[in-house]
């Protein structure tokens, strides 16, 4: 099975500003903000949610292929995805435009400041699902509006599965722009704080969102996961790690998980268990695509952690 993963592919600029942000921040003087913050460590890290899911899925040996718009300044992003073996055939150039960005800067009380220019994201329209050839499975994940409205309805019209991934897009959307989705996608991935902006924005209550869809997937934190389907409540649990050193990009750890087990055809119970592991790898990585395993390694490892295999 081959997985389209639209989305964004992005550059994460990411500092530490080696003190805490309150004590330069006037909150009386807040009305009329003008502070500097001296960022002497910065990294700059491949990201971006299409990225980031082709990555961790192809290290499963899964075949994922990330469908984005970029900007003239992908070349090193380019020559890293090549590496990694993942296919660029979908990967559409805008003239004139920068690769989406992000610049995210951390204090140390682990306060995040974030500035995002969108770039060629606003263009993700212009790629379609149909010049994609031997799809089986698809996931719509944060990008351009234009561009997710328009390929939630090329998978459906296409008779493509698909999840639906708002994620920090949610803004973005409307009650009925969700309602749409919701009748499009087969499956629904959220965390707990992006379902209560759904509820919200939706008039739909929980079971209601979950009765549209084959599978509810909720992300909780600490506290697991959620597979709610329409025969069954499935809580996934948590895997310990012995350091978290960056929780960005384990959502689209999570994700890859979830794909690579609706391409196997394996049941929830290790479908969720294997998404859980992903994210868990990652949150013990600096930035999102640095994590490296094999397959039989992370099968090993399931295997110690869940007393089970797949």
């Amino acid at each position: 099975m081959t997985a389209l993963i639209c989305g964004s592919v992005a550059y994460d600029h990411i500092m530490v500003f080696p003190d805490k942000f309150k004590n330069h921040i006037l909150p009386d003087k807040i009305h009329m903000l003008n502070v500097s913050f001296l960022v002497p460590d910065m990294r700059r890290e491949f990201g971006g949610c299409a990225g980031n899911v082709a990555y961790s899925l192809n290290l499963l040996g899964g075949d994922g292929v990330p469908m984005a718009t970029v900007g003239t300044d992908f070349a090193d992003y380019g020559q890293w995805i090549e590496q990694c073996g993942i296919s660029s055939q979908y990967l559409k150039q805008i003239d004139n435009s920068y690769t989406g960005q992000a610049f995210i800067t951390t204090d140390q009380d682990d306060n995040q400041i974030t500035a995002f220019h969108p770039g060629a994201m606003g263009e993700s329209h212009q790629n379609k699902v149909s010049d994609a050839q031997g799809v089986t499975i698809g996931i719509v994940s944060p990008d351009g509006r234009d561009g997710m409205i328009e390929h939630a309805c090329q998978f459906e019209q296409a008779n493509i599965p698909f999840i639906f991934d708002p994620g920090q897009a949610m803004p973005l959307f409307n009650g009925d722009d969700l309602k749409a989705f919701l009748k499009q996608a087969t499956w629904l991935t959220v965390n707990d704080y992006e379902l209560q902006l759904f509820i919200d924005k939706s008039g739909l209550t929980p079971a209601e969102i979950a009765a549209q869809v084959e599978a509810l997937i909720v992300t909780r934190g600490s506290e697991g996961a959620e597979i709610i389907t329409k025969d069954a409540s499935i809580m996934i649990p948590v895997v310990a790690v012995d350091e978290i050193k960056d929780p960005t990009g384990c959502g689209d750890a999570f994700r890859s998980g979830l794909l690579y087990g609706l391409m196997n055809n394996l049941d929830w119970e290790v479908t969720g268990r294997i998404a859980s592991l992903l994210g868990a790898i990652k949150i013990a990585h600096h930035g999102t695509q640095n994590h490296q395993f094999t397959l039989a390694e992370f099968k090993a490892q399931f295997k110690s952690v869940f007393n089970m295999s797949f």
